[in-house]
């Protein structure tokens, strides 16, 4: 995948905005307003993704491309490697259960609605 695709799935998704808070690089991905994804729009070699901590650990030990996250917390981030070597399919299903995992941590009124688009 790469990073016009990455996007596009990306802002694909119900209320995904997209934004350059932490510099010029790095490109981020919120769904209503909370961070679900962040990628260096220059190197594109990996992205961080939210994901719930008992699998976090189960996908680092089963693939080498996926590894705690980098600059986040490592409990709950997974950076994973954009080298090809994980299947399209499979990376958007990380990317869209980062993005669910997001939508269950907020209020119910806005889980209901941003799950009613989908």
């Amino acid at each position: 995948m790469n990073i016009e695709e990455f996007r596009e799935f990306c802002l694909s998704l119900p209320e995904v905005t997209e934004g350059f808070p932490f510099g010029e690089q790095t490109l981020v991905f919120k769904v209503a307003g909370k961070l679900f994804a962040l990628t260096d729009i220059d190197a594109f070699e990996s992205v961080n993704l939210k994901c719930e901590p008992i699998r976090a650990i189960q996908l680092r030990e089963e693939y080498e491309e996926i590894i705690p996250g980098y600059h986040m917390n490592k409990k709950h981030w997974n950076t994973v490697a954009t080298s090809g070597r994980i299947e399209d399919s499979f990376f958007k299903e990380l990317v869209f259960d980062s993005y669910q995992l997001v939508v269950a941590g907020m209020p119910k009124k806005d889980q209901l609605r941003i799950n009613s688009l989908l």
